[in-house]
Parts: structure tokens; C-alpha cells; sequence
């Protein structure tokens, strides 16, 4: 197993490494900007992109904020998968919001592959962008019926699920279309996978060229409204003021309005591989997928053009003790058992890869962040105008985080006046109402059918 010695949890997604590493546009710290932003994974990255795409005077001067290496967080760590929540949390957004808005949430996911896609292909990132389908394969009977129920109950009441969402409800052709043993049923729809740390890091090279300034290992210490109005921002390496702020640091949050709204969690993944030396080829594999043993227990996967496979989850592992995954915002130790589980993880998962000689090659943990009622927080902090946030992607940002920061950069613009002029569904808004609810539904939503 590939494990590298500066970081025993280095992802295979950083192999390949990028010049912005450990850039700093500026050998000091600007002392101003009109604004900055914390973070530089996806959410920043992306933010940057809308803030200076148009090339008018309404272009700010954009400094950019790195604890660590560029994009070293969850964007650098995470599984590569575009994949909406069509229908498996349809039911419970129907009961807590109603169907318009439960579909409102389910489509906003759903654009956000095609929004995907067209910025790969408009800037031309090289990021091994594939649009596929997306299985979730059903290894429990309980949870496929609870998922057929709801699915039919809502369908025979009016949501509009996809057009291209289907359901496999023969056992045996569940089987034969997943490759996954012991498939029950499934439901499958189109999504994409990607390499993350590469799309990331190209739009992050495009904001240079507009003129961003990006500074690693510089971490934000506080946050502060100045006399005049502005923003002061902390840092080892001095302060820096900027009209606006966007704080964009997902599970490394920095605001204490926000510090019981969202929780690090620490996850897993790993790439298999078969061995390079290998006379067969890989068994083929061309969809990704999500496959569900129970309440709350699932892994995620998708197949590269490589051969490989990149997989997360490991629940199992992970939910054994509280203190590997809750709260946990250390990334560079790996979660005991999760080695284990992921070893013959292809030859006792699929069909065809028996004797394929398939092994971890690479494995490493990333810290996501959990939002207490498990949806995103975007916009701008009530009682602080000039604040802005985008987090707490709870571990399913690929299919969120895009139009989410396009969102706020017109804010920021002042391209459009509120959040009801963009297409973010309304739960996901910072409003003084969702920040005053005090329940979690975090370790629930964790544990499933466990106790924890």
C-alpha cells in the first residue's frame, strides 16, 4: 500500500500535485482587499471564479485565504462523486417542507451535474470529468421497501421525480445491470465523477489570471467587524481588512453564531487498484454507485477511466467509537478498521473481480462538515451585512457546493439584492429563525439503526 511518508493519509487525488501548492501570489500579506475569502476548496475556488468571471467594474480585488496546502481539505480528500439525492431523502424533505419545496431541493442537486459539466467544458479542465449513472443498490429488504414506499407514495401524490430516475425491482436484473452481489433492487439516475483537487486547482490558476491573490498556510485566526464598517481578518502573518468576507472552511468553522450549527466529521476513503504487473485488465466497470446495507450504512464509489476505484464510507468502521468520526477534525490519522474493511472490498462487493487481485493502493480521511439540521448554510449572516458564508455540505457537496457559491458571489456583486433571486432552495438560507433551532440531527442521521 502506497502510503506517503510526510502524510500517512496523503489522497491519491493529490498524487499528481499542482504549482499552487504552496503558492503565495504576494511574498507579504495584503493588508486590504474589497474582499476576502477563507478557503480555497471548491466553495472558494468557486466563489472566486463568479466574483471576477465578468470582466467589469464591478470586478473586486480578491484575496484568498489557505490554512494549509491549496485545496487540502475535504475538496482534496473527498470521493469525486456528482451524485443528487433524487429520491432516497424525498420523503423527509416532503414532510419537513412541503412537496414544491422538497422538489426544489431535489432539482437544485440534480442542475448542478450539468452546471458541472458546462464549466469543464466552457474553461476546458483537464479533471476527468464523466457523466454517468448513478446506482443505488438496495442490500437490505427493510430499507428498499421503506424506499419504494416513499417513492411510490410521492409519485402517486404529484412530485416530480427526473425523468431519467429508474427503478430495477427485479432482484435478478438489480444484479445482473449493478454487478453488485446480494442486489435486492435499485434505483439509478444520472450523475458524474470527477478529480476534484484538479478542477479546483485550474479555476484557482484562472482567478490568478484575474488577478486573485492566493495565500496558503496562512490561517484565519478571527473575524471581526472594524470601526468603519469593514471586516478585519487575523492571521499569524498579520491582518488584513476587506469590505466583504466569505467564509468558505465547510467543517473548520470560524463563526461562533455557527459553532453548534456545524460539526466536523471525520471520513474515509480509499482508491483499489488492480496490480500494476497485473496480465488481465480490470474487470469493467462503468457506473458509480451508492450501496445501502442498512439504516444509515452505506459506501459511495466511482470507477475511473484508469481502471481504479475510488471508495468512501466504511461506516461500520468509522460509527464504532464517537470519537473517530464526531468532532473530529484530524485528518492525518487514519480510522482504525478502515484498512480492514476496505481490504477485498471489490472481490466480496462485485461480480467479476474475484480473482482480479484488487487492493488498496491508497487510503487517507478527510473532515467534512455536518450541518445540525443536515443541510447547507449560504448567504449572509443576519446582524452582518458584508459577512457572507457557504458551508456545512454535511458530506454531499459535489452536487451543492457549485451554485451555491455562484449564489454568493452575485451577492457579494450585488448582482442581486437576496438569495430569492437565485436558484439556492430556502433551507439552505442563514436566516435568525434556522440559527435559533437548537436541535441536531446529526448523530441520528449517523447512527441509523445503531446506537450511539
Amino acid at each position: 500500500m502506497h502510503l506517503p511518508q510526510d502524510n500517512p493519509t496523503s489522497p491519491y487525488w493529490l498524487s499528481e500535485g499542482s504549482s499552487l501548492s504552496k503558492h503565495r501570489t504576494t511574498e507579504e500579506l495584503p493588508s486590504e482587499a474589497d474582499v476576502v475569502i477563507v478557503g480555497s476548496g471548491y466553495s472558494g475556488a468557486t466563489a472566486a471564479y463568479h466574483l471576477l468571471e465578468k470582466d467589469d467594474s464591478k470586478r473586486p480585488s480578491v484575496v484568498i485565504l489557505e490554512a494549509r496546502d491549496t485545496c487540502s481539505g475535504a475538496t482534496g480528500r473527498n470521493g469525486g462523486h456528482l451524485k443528487a439525492d433524487v429520491y432516497y431523502g424525498a420523503a423527509v424533505n416532503e414532510r419537513l417542507y412541503g412537496i414544491q419545496v422538497a422538489e426544489q431541493l431535489s432539482k437544485f442537486e440534480v442542475d448542478q451535474i450539468f452546471s458541472v459539466k458546462r464549466l469543464v467544458e466552457k474553461e476546458k479542465i483537464d479533471c476527468d470529468f464523466e457523466l454517468t449513472r448513478g446506482i443505488d443498490v438496495f442490500l437490505e429488504q427493510a430499507r428498499l421497501d421503506e424506499a419504494v414506499a416513499s417513492f411510490t407514495d410521492l409519485k402517486a401524490r404529484g412530485f416530480q421525480f427526473p425523468d431519467d430516475l429508474h427503478f430495477i425491482q427485479d432482484p435478478k436484473k438489480a444484479e445482473q445491470i449493478s454487478g453488485v452481489k446480494g442486489a435486492l433492487g435499485a434505483f439509478s439516475a444520472t450523475a458524474g465523477s470527477v478529480w476534484p483537487y484538479k478542477l479546483v486547482t485550474h479555476l484557482l490558476h484562472r482567478c490568478l489570471e484575474r488577478g486573485a491573490n492566493l495565500q496558503t498556510y496562512t490561517p484565519v485566526l478571527s473575524v471581526s467587524n472594524a470601526d468603519d464598517g469593514r471586516w478585519t481578518l487575523e492571521t499569524p502573518r498579520g491582518k488584513i481588512t476587506a469590505k466583504k468576507v466569505i467564509v468558505a472552511t465547510n467543517g473548520y468553522n470560524l463563526l461562533p453564531e455557527l459553532a453548534d450549527k456545524i460539526t466536523p466529521a471525520k471520513g474515509v476513503a480509499c482508491r483499489i487498484a488492480i496490480p500494476p504487473d497485473s496480465a488481465k485488465p480490470a474487470p469493467h466497470l462503468n457506473n458509480s454507485y451508492s450501496i445501502r446495507y442498512g439504516l444509515g450504512e452505506y459506501d459511495y464509489l466511482i470507477a475511473r477511466t484508469d481502471g481504479s476505484i475510488i471508495v468512501g464510507g466504511a461506516k461500520q468502521a468509522v460509527l464504532k467509537q464517537e470519537s473517530y468520526w464526531h468532532n473530529n477534525a484530524d485528518d492525518s490519522s487514519l480510522v482504525p478498521g478502515a484498512e480492514k474493511y476496505f481490504d477485498n472490498y471489490m472481490q466480496r462487493t462485485f461480480h467479476g473481480w474475484e480473482d482480479s487481485g484488487a487492493r488498496v493502493t491508497d487510503i487517507w480521511t478527510g473532515v467534512m462538515g455536518y450541518s445540525a439540521d443536515l443541510l447547507p448554510w449560504v448567504g449572509e449572516m443576519p446582524g452582518k451585512p458584508g459577512l457572507f458564508v457557504t458551508a456545512g455540505f454535511t458530506g454531499h457537496g459535489m452536487p451543492r457546493v457549485l451554485g451555491c457559491s455562484e449564489a454568493v458571489a452575485a451577492l457579494v456583486r450585488g448582482d442581486v439584492a437576496s438569495l430569492h433571486e437565485t436558484s439556492v432552495p430556502q433551507p439552505y438560507w442563514i436566516t435568525e429563525d434556522r440559527l435559533n433551532v437548537q436541535k441536531s440531527v446529526v448523530k441520528d442521521y449517523m447512527a441509523g439503526s445503531r446506537k450511539l
